[in-house]
């Protein structure tokens, strides 16, 4: 068995360059940035005002000042500033060149055509021309694009830009005794979860996924499903938690050429684990106990899928405190789910009683994965421990 970084470095080494594709703005959030982002303008493209007031010039304060005219979003004064001038003005609008100063207008009186100031501000409240950017800014490739990151550059003048392209994950879940969601269950069968649940760990890591019919337990059905993935960056198959079960897989997935990294990792859950290449594209082989399956595709599916875009982002570690005294840790590192408390300066942690790989229901509550790294020692409440959060 190797470790949990190990394995995780042969899996990120399965990703091929990312490749790009320019899609439109309006198209581009939650996707990553593959070329540089150039604007094309200055922002603000001349010094506008903060607030709604009077342009004016400092040495003519308090005044009064005469009234020239008017300056507002889209419709700037184009007169000639003289002293002992002002301009009425409103937020965002262009200041006249020449006037040096925007009072609010709460703090002026006005008299006919004149204005006073009678509390002056402590600030110029003019945004410089340039404040925000300037045109040859570059917005740099390998960003996650986010609504703030689309707004930026829909006002850098952009309307498309080149992002990684989402890579192709087929998902595939085997075994005679599955049947689909909502299906008629026969004695002995059970329903196919793993898949979705994997699937929807692929489409929140950025994939297109293409969920595959279920195999049958014959090396016939899987050579069917693994000609159906052909064409995909990533095929993920799920199978049972026995050694067995991932023979079959794995005596197939090598009649088929597969290049097979490694197999088995010191992790609980979720020992039996394969990674290589097959068909061009690399392959997953995840195992069957729901918790082992979704444990092993948040380490390891899901930065993969993000590598495959030109991110190394995967998920975050975090510190807490534990809850309650935890006993010595055996040869494997160990991933317990768990619910998160607020706590003075860093969250409490408090894994479940029991760990068992089968229990859905408690992965769906667990609000964290807490690490503990094999052969750690015993563990007293209120010390530090690392954790991944699983909830936005």
């Amino acid at each position: 068995m190797i470790s949990v970084e190990e394995a995780l470095a042969k899996v990120l080494s399965l990703a091929p360059a990312p490749k790009g594709e320019a899609v439109p703005l309006d198209q581009a959030n939650g996707r990553v940035l593959l070329q540089p982002a150039v604007s094309r303008l200055t922002q603000p493209p001349f010094n506008a005002s903060a607030m709604d007031g009077y342009a004016m010039r400092l040495v003519d304060l308090p005044g009064p000042l005469r009234i020239v005219g008017t300056s507002a979003a889209g419709h700037p004064w184009t007169g000639t500033p003289t002293p002992g001038t002002a301009v009425r003005i409103f937020t965002g609008a262009p200041v006249p060149p020449g006037y040096d100063h925007v009072e609010l207008q709460e703090n002026t009186s006005v008299k006919g055509e004149f204005v006073s100031v009678e509390r002056p501000s402590s600030g110029r409240n003019i945004r410089a021309r340039g404040n925000d950017f300037a045109e040859g800014d570059v917005v740099e490739a390998g960003r996650l694009l986010q609504a703030a990151d689309i707004g930026l550059l829909a006002a850098m003048n952009l309307s498309a830009v080149t992002v990684a392209r989402r890579p192709r994950v087929a998902v595939l879940a085997g075994g005679d005794e599955l049947v689909r969601p909502g299906s008629p269950v026969a004695e002995g069968q059970i329903v196919s979860s793993n898949d979705l649940a994997v699937a929807a760990l692929a489409r929140d890591a950025g994939a297109i996924v293409d969920m595959l019919p279920i195999a049958q337990d014959t090396e016939e059905s899987l050579r069917q499903s693994f000609d159906a993935a052909r064409g995909a960056d990533l095929v993920v198959t799920i199978g049972g938690a026995s050694v067995g079960d991932h023979d079959l897989v794995a005596k197939v997935a090598a009649g088929l050429g597969m290049e097979r990294s490694f197999y088995k990792i010191a992790i609980r859950p979720g020992k039996p684990l394969m990674a290589g290449h097959i068909n061009g594209g690399a392959l997953i082989g995840l195992p069957g106990n729901p918790v082992s399956a979704i444990v092993c595709a948040i380490l390891f599916v899901q930065p993969l899928i993000r590598r495959m875009q030109g991110t190394t982002a995967h998920s975050p570690l975090r510190r807490g405190l534990l809850a309650h005294d935890l006993p010595a840790e055996g040869p494997r590192q160990h991933y317990l789910r768990a619910t998160l408390e607020d706590g003075d300066l860093l969250p409490v942690i408090r894994p479940f009683t029991d760990q068992d790989s089968a229990r859905l229901s408690l992965m769906a509550q667990a609000d964290a994965l807490l690490v503990r790294p094999a052969n750690d020692p015993p563990r007293k409440a209120g010390s530090c421990a690392d954790f991944i959060p699983l909830r936005r």
